[in-house]
């Protein structure tokens, strides 16, 4: 039986191919479970081994060209109507298919500028020029990425529901954790409690076991895209965590800040308090600015100024990030105007899209003040789709 979700989003991507005047998306594959496109997840809904073809055209056909022995699990998936199954080889059935539909612009999955549309192997796609040698369809093909990125970003009211679900699960374990942790654990033993709490809901990770979760205790850790390590929580110390949880296929991305007490200590001290703060209100600036049509760069620019404006280094990051069917998802970024991020800057917010907003202050001495929020982007602003930290979480002192 049909996926519903996968159902629905090859729907959206006709209405897609419809809007870019692209007659034809062809993703091409070989041993996906090994070699694997994302775009797979979205649209196919199972691997394939001999070299395949899915085609989505812009009048609504929907046909998989594949290997014999992976038909009959295609079929039963029910994503595609017409299923081409060959024995000796794909050129036949795939001409055939092309001169029949003989499509104008041909979209496949190579991009310069974001990785979700570039799942395409290098050696797949020489294959691909030579199995169209001859005809005029080698000359047609052009790059899915605007298909892919509005595909991933434009989020149905499904997927905004398990998203919702992940954050509400993410923001309880916290909670759970926060009654559970005490100076003096390491940031493995805060991880494993937090593993524990996952397991207990059923759910897994939205990235890889060796940084999800990421813990980050006092002046000394990494900060960011790093495991939990053998350091000791002390009083004094920020700590903060990066998690995310996985339900029915969507993921949430959240970050929560704790301050150890120091003996004596009833209260954060100024700088401590400063530098959460300085986070806390960038994230309100940002939610209250975001909106259909502007840049990411000019949300970016909101939250970036209001950290140097209270006296911290502007973040080594992008504000935040599309978040879908994985942590980080979609092409567009809330994000400066940095080489590193190409055109993304410039990439304009859309109704429906979700991001995390995620900016930090470094503050010496202590540690990292830092949370990430998810919003979806509405019709004139946004909503929360995760509960706000809004007071900083103290932990006692010994």
């Amino acid at each position: 039986m049909p996926d519903p979700m996968i159902a629905s989003k090859i729907a959206q991507a006709v209405g897609i191919l419809d809007e870019l005047d692209i007659d034809c998306w062809m993703i091409l594959a070989r041993e996906s479970g090994t070699v694997h496109d994302p775009s797979i997840d979205l649209v196919v809904g199972a691997n394939v081994t001999w070299i395949s073809t899915f085609l989505i055209t812009r009048s609504g056909e929907r046909i998989a060209i594949l290997g014999s022995l992976d038909k009959a699990a295609h079929e039963a998936l029910g994503h595609y109507t017409e299923i081409v199954p060959y024995v000796k080889g794909i050129t036949e059935s795939l001409l055939g298919v092309l001169r029949r539909l003989d499509p104008g612009r041909i979209a496949i999955n190579f991009s310069v500028g974001d990785e979700l549309a570039d799942g395409l192997p290098h050696g797949l796609y020489l294959k691909l020029l030579e199995l169209l040698e001859g005809t005029p369809y080698g000359s047609r093909l052009v790059s899915s990425e605007g298909i892919v990125a509005r595909l991933r970003a434009r989020k149905q009211p499904p997927e905004l529901e398990r998203i919702t679900r992940a954050c509400t699960e993410t923001v309880d374990l916290f909670l759970q954790m926060h009654t559970r942790i005490r100076t003096g654990m390491t940031e493995k033993q805060i991880a494993a409690i937090m593993v524990e709490i996952m397991e207990g809901k059923g759910l897994t990770r939205a990235w890889d076991a060796d940084h999800c979760p990421a813990v980050f205790t006092g002046p000394e850790s990494a900060g960011a895209h790093a495991g939990p390590t053998d350091r000791v929580m002390e009083p004094g110390h920020l700590m903060n965590v990066d998690f995310g949880m996985r339900f029915e296929g969507y993921c949430s991305d959240l970050q929560r800040t704790w301050y150890c007490l120091r003996p004596g200590e009833t209260a954060p001290p100024p700088a401590v308090m400063a530098g959460f703060e300085a986070v806390r209100v960038a994230i309100r600036k940002a939610a209250a600015f975001i909106r259909p049509g502007v840049m990411g760069h000019e949300v970016d620019a909101v939250a970036r100024g209001h950290i140097t404006a209270a006296g911290f280094p502007e973040y080594p990051h992008a504000l935040g990030h599309q978040i879908g069917r994985l942590a980080h998802d979609g092409a567009g970024l809330l994000c400066p105007i940095w080489e590193r991020y190409g055109d993304r800057p410039f990439a304009r917010v859309e109704e429906g899209q979700c991001y995390t907003i995620e900016p930090r202050a470094p503050v010496e001495g202590h540690g990292v003040a830092t949370m990430e929020e998810i919003v979806v982007i509405t019709a004139d602003g946004c909503r929360w789709l995760s509960d706000p930290q809004d007071e900083i979480w103290l932990i006692p002192p010994p």
